[in-house]
């Protein structure tokens, strides 16, 4: 049993990861071994994400006021990734589990100061980098001309 003073400490630790992130992700990790714990956190790191397990309640009481609407059902043990990236704790959780074939449920969270459900936290996931999103929007401008180049190659063969 966690004395009150700890359980303070918790919270406020948790509310101060939540205040200086752009994005917050509720995972519901349960399955997960230590060793593909270790590999997640070790991994989220790499890219810039945070990763925190905490009791419901304390993170229950960690997120009052922090975001507008309603607070997604957590079910399970739940843990938080969070970053300064809004796309990243998403896209890196999402990414593991589909990677590692674990049982890692996006559960809902925090993107834009509002609480958004499991669904809306998948979209943001599967959003690509934005250096290839880069690459895309350069590949559809190019298209067009790329296409003309071989209309007018094509009608300087038919002239030879």
């Amino acid at each position: 049993m966690l004395l009150k003073s700890k359980k303070e400490e918790i919270v406020k630790d948790l509310e101060k990861a939540i205040k200086g992130s752009e994005s917050v992700v509720f995972v519901n990790f349960h399955g997960l071994n230590a060793g593909e714990e270790t590999m997640l956190r070790r991994e989220l790191r790499d890219k810039g994400v945070n990763y925190k397990v905490s009791r419901k309640t304390l993170l229950a009481r960690a997120m009052a006021g922090k975001a507008v609407g309603t607070m997604p059902e957590l079910g399970g043990e739940v843990a938080i990734a969070y970053g300064t990236d809004q796309i990243a704790p998403a896209r890196e959780v999402f990414s593991f589990g589909k990677t590692h074939k674990v049982n890692l449920n996006i559960l809902g969270g925090i993107f834009d100061g509002n609480f958004v459900d499991a669904a809306k936290m998948m979209q943001i996931a599967t959003i690509p980098e934005r250096v290839v999103l880069y690459a895309q929007f350069v590949n559809l401008i190019n298209s067009p001309i790329q296409r003309f180049a071989v209309a007018l190659n094509e009608v300087a063969k038919s002239k030879s």
